[in-house]
């Protein structure tokens, strides 16, 4: 398996509105931004087989388990090629179950819901406010590799300050992980 370590690129500028999507998450249902009415939404974009992905997927969980359902939602979205090794619905079935995610994980097959946000790699999260307008674009905290232990909860000092109305001083952070697998 090939790891290629790519930064996220800003495609989606602060500011701009949530591109709308209409995707089946594991549990079956359809999803749209309507679904959710929270005060932040964090869309990210995962995958069941990136090392990125599995060092962060708890911290992910966490940070759920940190703010009411009405303070924030996030959202997992696998836009990865589904023929790719160890993905498709499948696979995120067994890895929604594997971690007991508590979020919803939807299926981007298309990889369309990808490209309109600019997501380029996993994970790649995205911070909207209630408006649904981009406020923060990268790092769910400074641990950079597999292997690295987070000292700093990026994200989570991010949703706080809008919550509290605060400004977020850097609005772009690039987030590492795995290149999204595109379709050829």
């Amino acid at each position: 398996m090939i790891m290629v370590k790519t930064e996220s690129s800003q495609i989606l500028k602060t500011g701009y509105k949530a591109p709308d999507f209409n995707l089946i998450g594991v549990d079956g249902k359809m999803y749209s931004l309507n679904d959710f009415n929270s005060k932040t939404l964090l869309v990210i974009f995962i995958c069941n087989h990136c090392p990125f992905v599995k060092a962060r997927i708890n911290d992910i969980i966490d940070l759920q388990t940190k703010f009411d359902l009405k303070e924030l939602q996030i959202v997992g979205i696998n836009s990865n090629d589904p023929n790719y090794e160890e993905e498709g619905f499948e696979n995120m079935k067994k890895f929604s179950r594997e971690y007991n995610l508590n979020f919803p994980y939807l299926i981007d097959e298309t990889q369309e819901i990808a490209k309109l946000y600019g997501a380029v790699c996993t994970p790649d999260p995205f911070l909207f406010d209630h408006e649904r307008k981009l406020v923060f674009h990268g790092r769910i905290n400074d641990a950079l590799n597999p292997e690295s232990h987070p000292s700093r909860q990026i994200m989570e000092e991010n949703i706080k300050k809008v919550l509290n109305g605060e400004q977020i001083e850097k609005d772009f952070d690039p987030s590492i992980g795995c290149s999204i697998k595109w379709k050829s």
